[in-house]
This record gives structure tokens, sequence and C-alpha cells, in this order.
């Protein structure tokens, strides 16, 4: 009799629960349909490209969109960008110049794409997904299969669609766009921008909403610090360039930038302490819009393979030879004598 009553009772507090309106809308939630992937939602959003010149959040919108919301909105095409870096101080200069190269097929989340980067340097990288699988390499090494690396390719896409993303965030979020108009490329109707720096204080882009960069007791190490002063420390002085996005999509099919900004010197005497300049120029292109790339498998992939865990190892598995240990007396060969079996 007992149980039964406090079955009941059990009963009763679990009807009063569910009709309890917190309860209900938990519930709700639990069972509500799952949200669609971050990627597909921003490209369901709609962006009107003569919107950009009177409203600061599209423009950041479409100037900062990523390579997996390109895909979505525009379907299979071929993104490629050079850039060049000229740093001047003193007498001396640097230059590296690198060329980015995007072919997508259709399909954000599971379709094919080829990512490359070059340098002048003779560096690079090279990502490659086909069929779901993940492939990468150094600029002259062999392919290798990625089983493991989570989310590696996916970055390294949102990494070379992203320049415009890196170049409004180098300016300080200044980039300013005025429209001049419509324009044809490649048979699509675009907006046409011009570009322009914008006064101080005006950045309303991603680098005026970070947040200030907290450190330690102890401050950061040499490299970390010279990278924030130069970050807190640039002055962008001239930006100017051309901007034309697709009119249906709001994707950037071509972008034109050139760029000068001032570097604080590092260094207590007056030559090491001048700034530095660093003159910036970008032209990113967008084609083949449509046209399946055609990705395959590479053939002399090397399958996916634990990091060798010493120094040994990796000498084995990239074929090194070591050299044998002092026993004791070289052989005529000029090589160490094995010691006999059964001295060991």
């Amino acid at each position: 009799m007992a149980s039964r009553v406090l079955s009941s009772a059990f009963c009763l507090a679990g009807l009063l629960s569910c009709a309890d309106p917190v309860d209900r809308a938990a519930k709700a939630r639990i069972f509500s349909p799952e949200d669609p992937p971050q990627v597909l939602a921003a490209a369901s959003e709609t962006l009107k490209p003569e919107d950009v010149a009177d409203d600061a959040r599209v423009a950041r919108r479409i100037l900062g969109m990523g390579g997996a919301e390109a895909v979505e909105r525009l379907g299979a095409h071929t993104f490629t960008a050079k850039v060049s870096f000229e740093w001047s101080h003193g007498d001396g200069t640097v230059k590296l110049s690198e060329t980015r190269t995007l072919r997508s097929a259709a399909g954000a989340l599971s379709g094919d794409f080829h990512g490359t980067l070059e340098n002048s340097r003779d560096q690079g990288f090279d990502v490659l997904r086909v069929g779901g699988q993940v492939y990468a390499r150094s600029r002259y090494g062999r392919y290798r299969q990625r089983l493991r690396d989570r989310g590696m390719a996916e970055r390294a896409r949102e990494d070379l669609h992203g320049v415009l993303a890196e170049v409004d965030a180098l300016f300080g979020g200044r980039m300013v766009l005025k429209p001049e108009g419509t324009a044809t490329y490649e048979g699509r109707t675009a907006w046409k921008y011009t570009v322009s720096l914008g006064g101080k204080g005006e950045g309303k882009g991603p680098a005026a909403l970070l947040p200030p960069v907290t450190t330690r007791d102890g401050g950061v190490d040499e490299d970390t610090a010279l990278r924030l002063s130069f970050f807190n420390g640039r002055e962008p002085q001239s930006l100017s360039g051309e901007v034309l996005v697709d009119s249906v999509t709001a994707v950037v099919l071509r972008a034109r930038l050139d760029g000068v900004l001032n570097a604080p010197g590092q260094g207590a005497d007056e030559a090491r302490a001048t700034p530095a300049v660093l003159r910036l120029k970008v032209e990113s292109i967008v084609t083949g819009v449509g046209k399946p790339p055609g990705l395959k498998v590479p053939e002399d992939a090397l399958p996916d393979a634990d990091k060798p865990v010493g120094i040994a190892e990796a000498m084995d598995r990239f074929g090194i030879p070591r050299v044998k240990p002092d026993a004791g007396t070289p052989d005529a060969g000029g090589g160490v004598e094995e010691p006999p079996d059964d001295a060991r």
C-alpha cells in the first residue's frame, strides 16, 4: 500500500512539473530541431551590397566573409590572391610576396577544395580535401593523409581566403568604401567601390572590437613583445584601391588594395628608433564561377601515421642512415667494428 502511495505521489509530482512553464520551455529547447551549422546560417543571411557604404555592419560582413561562406553563396569557383610586403627602415629594405589559391567545388560543409600558399622565399603549403578525406604537404613534400587533424583543412581554407579581413584588421578597421556605381565582371553585375583610409578613431572593423591583451606577471617573451609593439604602435598612413561586390551573392569578386603604414622602431639609438615603413599590395580575383575543379585523390599520397617519437625514429622513417656508436677501434672501412654476439 505504501509503495502505491509513493508511486502515485511521484507520478503526481511529474505531472505538476510537466505543467510548469519553465519545464515546458526547457523540454521545447531540448527536443527542438538542431540549429543549422554556422556557415549555413551565415550564408542564408541577406546582405545588400548597395548598403555597404552606409552600413558598417554590412561592410564588415562582406569584407570578412570566409571561404566556406563564399562557396555556399557563390558555388564552385577559384579564388586567387597575390600579396606583396615591403619593409623599409633606414637604408635597408626587405621584400616578400606570396600567392594564395583556393579552388573550391560546391558545398561548404563537405565539398572538395584545394588550397595552396607559395611565397618568394620558396616556402608554402598545400591542403586538399577530396570526398571528405584530407591530404596536406609542404611546398615540395609528398601528400600525407590527415585523419586526425580535425578542422585543419577548414582553418587553412579560411586563412587563404581571409586576405581582405587581414588588411582591414591591419589598418585598424579604418577601410572606407565609397560607391561608384555598378560594373560587369565575368558576365556578373557587381557593385563598385573605391577604397580610402578613414580618420583616427573611426575604425569599426574587427581590430576595433578586440579586447586588450592580458599578460602574466612575468611579462611576455621578446618575439611576442615585438609583435605587440608593432600592432599597438602601428600608424596607418594611406589606403587606396577598388573592390567589386557581386550584386546577387555579396561575395567580393575582385579587389585591389595599396596601403602604407608606419611601425615603431626598436632600439635606444636614434637610427634604430626611426619608424619602419610597411607597404602592402593586394590583388584578389574570383574566376571560374560554377565550374567544378575536378579534384582527385593524389596517387602518391602517404598514409596517415603518428609523428616520430624521437630523433632516431625520425631518421629511420626518412631513410637517413644512423652512425654506429663508437665501440673501440675503427675497421678498415672507417666504420666501427661490431663486438661479437657473445660479448654483448
